[in-house]
């Protein structure tokens, strides 16, 4: 039995109704596609790999401790793998359409919390797997690492025999209970013990954060006066629309070489243009006007890569949608990340969050339930890069051609737009909440006139760059 770290209850509790807290993907294929069978032996061959997708949550009563992860004794792979298709020949509107409906739905929080959908039916004999995992489990890094779970490197690698498991006996309640509190109580203790440096690595950690923030004070205080696009905020309804766009990685690596800063900067950049559009066409955008967006950033270590928690903190960035012109735009978006950065490398991030393991589990849940539900109007959107592999990944020997991210939304923020890398193309998943946003095609066909427009005063700048 594991204990799910202070992030990864935080996100298990702030799950709703309303909000359902997994990330997602819709992966396409070459076809033809396999059988269902096919598929749902290739996973059972590969569970053994991450024992966590046998798993459920199991919380402690009047939340004494934070949840444990525990064996399903009634794990059923067939309820986990789906099987599905759109009608002959289905393009990409109809697979967006079924994706949006998948993904949209709530998992079974009294189950492992993932599932796998088999889509047969596309057009040019293609085919799609939607994939979805509770937040609580994976981050977006570990999300990426956890696609060689049922993906290979070699079209013709060789699968191995599915394996026979036997669950771990469930706990019962008054063990959890005695666990909970014996945890509680040692836990600081045990911690002194095996890392003696422990504490005052977090003490120090809070230190440098609380000499960041005096210096970032200046920068929060513009941002309190910053009259922000509130159109984008409100209540969450239980419906999703969801869009996507492409780019080739090659636009962008161009952009950044002439104009500047990093990929990250110019995808930014882009995606300011695509909420400038949506903004102008609701009539609600003025020369000062600013999109906030929380952007998550990793602190996984190179060597914790494959490990399912979430090791992850945030920054806020203002995108300049009321500013015209777009090298501006790209100019103050570089401005925020590089000071965020000069930020982050004197703030000992991972410290910070370990000191979220000494948070009362019954406050912590509390108070996570309570920030979901009372939404905020700090920030307006989230917008999550994840690098995904260069190299071609094969299921059961089919080439995948795409795949396109699902970022969950949350706390009044209803829109969020997840980035996802493969070989030399770079995707767009745009999850917005159905009510709040009827235009979101808008956003989606202007993050790529964002990234043309990039693209085309790149082109313009290149031969003066070179003559010098």
């Amino acid at each position: 039995m594991d204990r799910l770290s202070a992030t990864d209850a935080g996100f298990y509790y702030a799950e709703t109704e309303n909000a359902p807290l997994h990330v997602g993907s819709v992966a396409v294929f070459e076809g033809p596609a396999p059988s269902y069978g096919d598929l749902v032996r290739l996973l059972l061959s590969k569970l053994p790999q991450v024992p966590r997708y046998r798993q459920r949550v199991r919380e402690v009563p009047l939340n004494l401790g934070r949840p444990l992860w525990v064996d399903d004794p009634h794990f059923q792979i067939l309820y986990h793998v789906r099987h599905t298709a759109v009608p002959k020949p289905g393009g990409t509107e109809q697979l967006r359409n079924l994706a949006g409906r998948v993904l949209g739905q709530r998992l079974d929080m009294a189950k492992p919390l993932w599932e796998v959908w088999l889509v047969e039916g596309l057009e040019d004999d293609r085919w799609a797997i939607i994939s979805k995992v509770h937040h609580c489990m994976v981050d977006g890094v570990a999300g990426t690492d956890l696609m060689q779970i049922m993906f290979d490197l070699d079209p013709n690698a060789e699968q191995a025999a599915p394996r026979d498991w036997s669950p771990q006996r469930t706990p019962s309640s008054l063990a959890m209970v005695a666990g909970a509190l014996t945890e509680t109580a040692t836990a600081p203790l045990r911690q002194l013990v095996h890392s003696p440096d422990a504490v005052a690595t977090g003490a120090k950690g809070l230190v440098s954060s609380a000499r960041a923030a005096v210096s970032t004070v200046p920068q929060l205080a513009r941002q309190a006066l910053t009259p922000l696009a509130r159109t984008l905020t409100g209540p969450i309804g239980p419906h999703r629309r969801w869009a996507w766009s492409d780019a080739r990685f090659e636009d962008l690596r161009t952009a950044r070489a002439a104009l500047g800063g990093t990929v990250n900067d110019i995808v930014l950049t882009a995606i300011t243009g695509g909420f400038r559009e949506l903004l102008k066409g609701r009539g609600a955008l003025g020369a000062d006007t600013v999109v906030r967006t929380m952007v998550p950033i990793s602190v996984r270590k190179e060597g914790e890569r494959g490990s399912l928690d979430n090791r992850v903190t945030a920054v806020f960035v203002d995108l300049p949608v009321g500013e015209a012109d777009p090298l501006a735009r790209l100019a103050s978006i570089r401005s925020q990340m590089d000071e965020y950065k000069r930020t982050m490398q004197a703030v000992d991030a991972r410290s910070i969050i370990s000191m979220g393991d000494y948070v009362a589990p019954t406050l912590l849940a509390m108070g996570v339930r309570a920030a979901m539900q009372t939404g905020q109007m700090w920030c307006q959107a989230v917008t999550t890069n994840v690098p995904g592999p260069r190299v071609p990944l094969y299921v059961l020997g089919k080439r995948m051609v795409s795949a396109h991210p699902y970022v969950p939304i949350a706390g009044g923020t209803r829109i969020s737009i997840g980035i996802f890398s493969y070989l030399n193309e770079m995707t767009f998943g745009i999850n917005a909440d159905f009510d709040g946003f009827p235009d979101v095609d808008v956003l989606s066909e202007g993050i790529c006139r964002g990234i043309a427009e990039l693209v085309e005063l790149a082109a313009a700048k290149q031969p003066v760059t070179a003559a010098r």
